[in-house]
């Protein structure tokens, strides 16, 4: 079983930073692949990025790309989100998620474990 809980959400202004980390519990997250998402009101659960088990790999959707960054410490059980050059569009909900796939899809029942997601507001 893996619990995963998120946290740095905040509201900051455009052209800000922030640090994501999604804290997970459990001898198995070495072993999962790890995905970003977010939501935006009134829109769909949108792919951010996601990491391979070992931390090698990563991708990322285009809106986001060149701007944050994903990395993972498997000794702490944690993975990272670096939010450089935020835009008030980035505001949403941002959940992480574990997988035994590398994958990007949305549907959330291809995932093992959901974070609880923290707000993330970006005021122009």
């Amino acid at each position: 079983q893996v619990q995963l809980v998120e946290s740095g959400g905040g509201l900051v202004q455009a052209g800000d930073s922030l640090r994501l980390s999604c804290a997970g519990s459990g001898r198995t997250f070495s072993n999962k692949a790890m995905n970003w998402f977010r939501q935006a009101p009134g829109k769909e659960r949108e792919f951010v990025g996601v990491i391979s088990p070992s931390g090698r790999i990563t991708d990322y959707a285009d809106p986001v790309r060149g701007r944050f960054t994903i990395s993972r410490d498997n000794a702490k059980n944690t993975m990272y989100l670096q939010m450089n050059g935020l835009k008030p569009e980035d505001t949403a909900v941002y959940s992480c998620a574990a997988s035994s796939r590398y994958q990007k899809t949305t549907l959330a029942s291809n995932y093992d474990y959901w974070g609880q997601g923290t707000q993330v507001t970006v005021s122009s």
